[in-house]
């Protein structure tokens, strides 16, 4: 996946989310690669469970 293109269609897209249009501009801090988008979709909600510290260490 191009992340610099995801990144720019969020700040830039009149299409975006909801969330990121009220939120913009959106910066990118973190990334991991995987293998596909099943275990991609599970990464992402283990990392979304961690705590704000957690997550904090995670892109520190």
């Amino acid at each position: 996946m191009d992340l610099l293109r995801r990144v720019d269609e969020h700040n830039g897209s009149p299409k975006g989310a909801k969330y990121t249009k009220a939120r913009r501009p959106v910066e990118l801090l973190y990334s991991e690669k995987c293998d596909d988008k099943s275990s991609a979709s599970k990464r992402e909600i283990a990392i979304k469970k961690l705590s704000k510290i957690k997550k904090l260490e995670l892109v520190g």
